[in-house]
């Protein structure tokens, strides 16, 4: 399993694409992971015949872990990519907690571990591994009756003849992100090592929360369970559903935004009428032909007008630094609700991008969201989000902040209403704005002007041109 993104400790297995038996080719598509990030096709490095898929379907399983051997070259070939196979046989192979592991497959690792992704890869580290024991529930494999060989796993530091709390890379990060103390937690892991649930016991007084793989109250489902919703009779009061990859890394960064960030939320009730009229025109425009145009589209560009009236705006808080982070550039992150969670890819530099150049990237947003193939690329580095609450009829919220960026705009929903016009009231199309800021960053004079710019370029978005 690659670390498909930057940082990411664990993925779960969606879909194999290939069965023992079959031939496969390098670059060939053979599953589909979710992480924390997105969902990810995995091509294979090598040429060959699978021989063996070690984990099925719905299993979370940690980078570094092998998913799948092949048989390469002709005939019975030496299985060098497939002798960590032993990552699926539940034998002990005793190994001290303290002892470095012998690590007998190291020579062949540079065969084997190639990068599996472009623009990612394994990369080599230094430091001493221990052995691992398997923890999987999946069934025995056909491994050689020889000793087997075990998946090594990184400790983070070294060995040191202090005694260490021992834990899993992803156990560790769940232990700083909950704020415990791994020397103060009780292991209950084979070998004295911490588990998720231990960390979950030690960070609260309540029973420890569903993380992977929940038991259900009937018999105790096997791993390749579906990882959605696990099935209940019809009459069941309550449904249980595991909390993991993008919803799960979501709500960790919805937790940390609203408890790091300094919170303040404005509004801005306004009349639209002359935008969404500009719409309609700019559908039968020639030079957007072929484009979508909706209300959308001149939000985000009456955005980037205001931010480059107001470019304190966009800027990011280095807590380890200790220094505001001004930023010369806008990557648009747009919220996009999905099947699998909450998302928010962005579009890089939009701040230079013509109107039909906008209609386009937002389009190929939202599409490539829909169809779940965002990649954890398109999420990273945003400055800026905005959130369509409006398709749904919300007049207004108080969003929260993503992680890194400095304000959040929510669009209400755009509706009919009495409005005074020229000294009468008539109908036209209203809608409220709020916008959420850092106000460690932000503070009220710089957060009015920049949301009273936004309003006012979409109450005359003749100002569009003049403000750009």
């Amino acid at each position: 399993m690659p670390d498909v993104g930057e940082g990411l400790t664990e993925a779960e297995i969606l879909k194999w694409y290939v069965q023992p038996g079959d031939t496969v080719t390098d670059g060939q598509v053979v599953c589909e992971v979710e992480t924390a990030k997105a969902a990810v096709e995995l091509p294979i490095p090598f040429d060959g015949t699978v021989h063996e898929l070690l984990f099925p379907e719905g299993t979370t399983v940690d980078v570094g872990q092998v998913i799948i051997s092949v048989n390469v070259g002709g005939g019975a070939a030496p299985e060098a990519p497939a002798a960590p196979a032993a990552v699926a046989t539940p034998e002990p192979a005793p190994v001290p907690a303290q002892e470095p592991a012998a690590e007998p497959d190291a020579e062949p690792e540079p065969q084997g571990r190639q990068p599996v992704l472009v623009g990612y890869g394994v990369a080599a580290s230094s430091t001493k591994r221990r052995a691992r024991k398997a923890t999987t529930t999946t069934t025995a494999t056909t491994a050689p009756a020889a000793a087997p060989v075990v998946v090594p796993e990184q400790l983070n530091g070294h060995a040191s003849a202090a005694p260490r709390p021992l834990a899993k890379p992803p156990v560790r990060k769940l232990a700083k992100d909950l704020g415990v103390d791994l020397a103060s937690v009780t292991p209950t892991g084979p070998d004295g090592i911490i588990t998720r649930e231990d960390v979950h016991a030690a960070a609260a007084p309540a029973p420890a929360p569903v993380v992977e793989a929940p038991a259900p109250v009937a018999a105790p489902a096997p791993v390749a369970a579906p990882a959605a919703v696990t099935a209940v009779a019809s009459d069941a009061r309550e449904t249980r559903v595991p909390i993991k990859g993008v919803r799960k890394a979501t709500a960790a960064a919805m937790v940390g935004s609203a408890f790091t960030a300094p919170h303040v939320t404005e509004f801005v009730t306004f009349d639209i009428t002359r935008t969404m009229k500009l719409v309609e025109e700019l559908k039968s425009d020639k030079d957007m032909a072929g484009l979508r145009v909706n209300p959308l589209l001149l939000i985000a560009k009456a955005v980037l007008v205001a931010a480059k009236r107001n470019p304190d705006i966009n800027a990011a808080w280095d807590e380890a630094a200790q220094e505001i982070v001004l930023k010369h550039y806008v990557n648009l992150g747009i919220a996009a609700a999905t099947p699998r969670g909450l998302i928010v890819p962005n579009i890089k530099d939009a701040h230079a991008q013509t109107l039909p150049e906008l209609s386009k990237s937002l389009s190929e947003l939202v599409a490539t969201a829909r169809e779940g193939k965002t990649t954890p690329a398109a999420m990273q580095g945003g400055t800026f989000t905005i959130t369509n609450v409006g398709v749904f009829g919300v007049d207004t919220g108080t969003p929260i902040l993503n992680p890194g960026e400095s304000a959040i705009l929510a669009v209400g929903a755009i509706k009919l209403q009495p409005w005074v016009h020229k000294g009468k009231v008539k109908p036209r199309q209203v809608t409220t704005l709020a916008l959420s800021f850092d106000h460690r960053l932000v503070d009220g004079e710089l957060g009015s002007k920049f949301l009273a710019d936004i309003a006012a370029i979409l109450e005359n978005p003749k100002r569009l041109i003049t403000w750009a």
